[in-house]
């Protein structure tokens, strides 16, 4: 069984910095995309990066770009995300997401995923 556990959210103030973690167990590390969302109330879930296995491509919703960096170790199962220059509307719930990779695949879809962690929460205050 898949799990997937995130850490690493907190209250901070715009312009701060955060890292967050997320540790997969249960499925072969190596070729799962991974990726991380956020979910605000009444907004959905928004894909916010996302990396491949393999080559190490990433995606970058078009809001972070510039201010957020997605990377992952193989070794520790362990990808995660650098987030700076943070801003009062990166506000949300922030959820690992694992998925197997496949020709074509639309990484910023939540389509493309299977498995969910539960979240760690992100408050930017202006």
């Amino acid at each position: 069984q898949v799990r997937l556990v995130e850490s690493g959210g907190g209250t901070v103030q715009a312009g701060a910095s955060l890292k967050l973690s997320c540790v997969e167990s249960g499925r072969p590390w190596s070729d799962n995309v991974m990726a991380w969302f956020r979910q605000v109330p009444g907004k959905g879930r928004e894909a916010v990066a996302a990396i491949l296995p393999g080559s190490g491509s990433k995606y970058y919703h078009d809001s972070v770009k510039g201010r957020f960096t997605i990377s992952r170790n193989n070794r520790e199962n362990t990808v995660w995300l650098q987030m700076d220059g943070l801003r009062p509307e990166d506000t949300g719930a922030y959820v690992c997401a694992t998925g197997r990779w496949q020709y074509g695949g639309r990484w910023l879809s939540a389509d493309s995923y299977s498995d969910w962690g539960q979240g760690t929460q992100v408050t930017v205050s202006s």
